[in-house]
């Protein structure tokens, strides 16, 4: 048997195991990878190096920061504020949802879903409606932004990483508009299909403000280093791991200024607690697997295959990646998804002579929406499902897909449209 196809072999496993096992992820990809070097398909020496330290620097520093700012209730505020100027129901689940994927541009999507359901939740049981559609809007609009920004979703994070892109690179990149472009014109379209979803909702919102901020350092903390990510993306010849420093550094500046203010250190035991280490784990697992493929031709023959599918044509490519990466999303995890996929994409574009960008944005757009159709797609749904179930109200697949297929339609097909117009 083959080195490639051994390999490919160990990954079809191990990828089977992913979706059987999802509590075991980070434990299952380790394994892999320790197999991969035991036998030879990864060389030891190399193992390290295949792990992008700058990626899992930078996860892990924005979870522990916004942790810190989920626990100074500026969120919550927000949104308390964004109600006020929403004249009923139907234009408040409009406001909580593009709210939602405004905070998950900067800030993990079930992070978002977290600090915006709570909210959706409150105003449901004031108007005593139903929340099931409010936190499902509330959960498919924090999945579609997170791909606006290089901090909004970890698969944003491993684009920027592998491309070479920093912060600002995402608005405009190369003399171009960015994804972000691509990503908002989705959201934007998906208003009109909100509108008609909860056309029937005309009830009017009583908006209070009631939640009281006393600490804004974990604001201010989330702003600089949203701005500092600019700075550096200025600098093209920066050290690899400067983005990692920035956002461990805001971090650990923020959980010590906490310690010391509340005077208990407990404090930076949670917040490191709510960092999610297997998480991290998982997919430095995928980073030495993926090496282990690269360097055993099963990268270069996926992509050769896919060239030959689509028989060189770029147009179909393009349709088949976007396609193929929303309908896989809609079941599979998109984390090692778009781990693997990167590659080939790459692989890809060198076969047909063409710059790896649009097949880039085109795989981000399609695997980040593609969670949007069913309730197990991405982690922001599981976690506004588990909400809901705690509140005592049962989700069917039925309640999600009424508002997951036609919202991830529209976002899907705008944003690869915009993609297509702009770098094709």
């Amino acid at each position: 048997m083959s080195q490639m196809t051994l390999a490919l072999i160990l990954f079809a496993i191990m990828y089977v195991l992913l979706l059987i096992l999802s509590d075991h992820r980070w434990i299952i990809a380790l394994a892999a990878a320790a197999l991969f070097m035991a036998l030879g398909i990864l060389p030891v020496k190399n193992a390290m190096g295949a792990i992008n330290w700058n990626v899992l620097m930078m996860l892990g520093g924005t979870m522990a920061t916004v942790e810190l700012f989920i626990q100074s209730k500026m969120p919550a505020r927000m949104a308390e504020g964004l109600l006020r100027i929403t004249p009923n129901v139907k234009w408040a689940i409009v406001a909580l949802s593009l709210f939602s994927g405004l905070i998950s541009a900067f800030v993990d999507n079930v992070a978002t879903v977290l600090m915006v359901a709570p909210v959706g939740l409150a105003v449901a049981k004031k108007i005593k409606t139903n929340p099931i559609p409010v936190i499902i809007a509330i959960a498919v609009s924090s999945n579609l932004q997170g791909a606006a920004t290089l901090v909004g979703d970890t698969t944003s994070i491993l684009l920027g990483n592998y491309a070479g892109m920093g912060f600002n690179d995402f608005f405009w990149f190369r003399g171009r508009l960015g994804i972000c472009v691509a990503v908002e014109a989705g959201a934007l379209m998906t208003v009109p299909v909100l509108l008609w979803l909860f056309r029937k909702e005309n009830a009017r919102v009583n908006g209070e403000v009631t939640t009281q901020v006393q600490d804004y350092v974990p604001t201010a903390l989330m702003l600089g280093t949203i701005l500092l990510l600019i700075a550096a993306s200025q600098f093209p010849n920066k050290p690899e791991l400067t983005n990692g420093y920035i956002c461990c550094g805001l971090a650990l500046l923020g959980i010590l200024y906490e310690v010391l203010r509340q005077k208990d250190r407990s404090v930076a035991v949670s917040t490191l607690k709510a960092i999610d280490f297997k998480t991290l784990l998982l997919l430095a697992g995928l980073f030495m697997v993926i090496e282990g493929m690269t360097g055993a031709g099963v990268i270069d023959a996926i992509a050769q295959l896919f060239v030959k599918a689509g028989g060189g044509s770029v147009a179909l490519m393009f349709v088949m990646i976007v396609g193929v990466s929303v309908l896989l999303s809609a079941f599979i995890d998109n984390i090692p998804y778009v781990a693997t996929m990167l590659p080939v994409v790459t692989g890809i574009s060198a076969l047909l002579g063409i710059e790896p960008y649009l097949f880039d944005f085109g795989l981000l757009i399609g695997a980040t929406l593609g969670g949007n159709i069913t309730p197990i797609g991405a982690s922001a749904n599981i976690t506004g499902i588990g909400i809901l179930q705690k509140e005592g109200y049962k989700v069917s697949t039925k309640d999600f897909i009424r508002i997951g297929i036609p919202f991830t339609l529209v976002a899907a097909v705008t944003g690869a449209l915009v993609v297509w117009l702009v770098w094709a």
